[in-house]
């Protein structure tokens, strides 16, 4: 069974009197711990299918199955409770709080739930040895480089163990070097936590270390890749 499956999506809203349609009819089956990236022109509907994955919006019309879990049919409030517990977001700009330390940014999601103060140490921890960074814990991110920022940004996208890590262009802001690492680290979650992840990229570098590669053209999906 899939871990994410869509069947026939369409997403439209109005934009004053024109409907606007980024995804059309479109069905996807994602398995558990695939690393996908999704390419495609600006307009393509790519980060339009990000967000339904997310559960950040909600389709027209169609099914979205994630982990045998309609969230389709969920309301915004429901969507918010899935989305806490079930999806880690990774932004381009990383979208950490400037005046927290790297351990305050990764406890962010924490604070939601009722562990203990030892509790959340002890996950804030894990996932920021997961990400190499354990000795910059009490560092701003005016004190780390670009890199570094966006390992914080998934030591905290990872701290309450989603099946689902959803990128939206993890790698561009970054410098080649810092880039490969962090594509690293992505596949290394796939590979050694069985994490599922779906990015959005227009680096076809960045595309090449996931597991397949889907390209969005119109709302449509034009093509498949399967990596080497």
């Amino acid at each position: 069974m899939s871990f994410i499956s869509i069947r026939s999506v369409t997403k439209s809203f109005n934009k004053g009197k024109t409907t606007i349609t980024p995804l059309e009819d479109l069905s996807l089956d994602v398995a558990k711990g695939e690393f996908l990236a999704l390419m495609g022109p600006s307009g393509s509907g790519k980060t339009t299918l990000l967000n339904l994955v997310a559960g950040i919006d909600s389709p027209t019309h169609g099914e979205l199955n994630i982990d045998s879990r309609n969230i389709a049919g969920l309301s915004r409030a429901e969507l918010t409770r899935w989305r806490a517990k079930h999806v880690g977001y990774i932004f381009q700009l990383y979208h950490l709080v400037p005046i927290l330390s790297a351990y305050e940014n990764v406890e962010l999601p924490l604070l939601l739930g009722k562990l203990s103060k030892a509790d959340r140490k002890s996950k804030i921890m894990a996932a920021l040895d997961l990400v190499g960074l354990t000795d910059r814990a009490h560092h701003r991110p005016s004190e780390l480089s670009g890199g570094q920022e966006q390992r914080v940004a998934i030591a905290r996208a990872i701290v309450h163990d989603p099946g689902l890590l959803v990128a939206d262009e993890p790698t561009g802001d970054l410098d080649r070097e810092s880039a490969d690492s962090i594509l690293a680290l992505l596949s290394q979650l796939t590979r050694e936590h069985n994490k599922t992840i779906v990015m959005v990229t227009h680096d076809p570098k960045a595309a090449a270390s996931a597991h397949r590669t889907l390209h969005l053209e119109k709302g449509q999906l034009i093509e498949q890749n399967l990596q080497s």
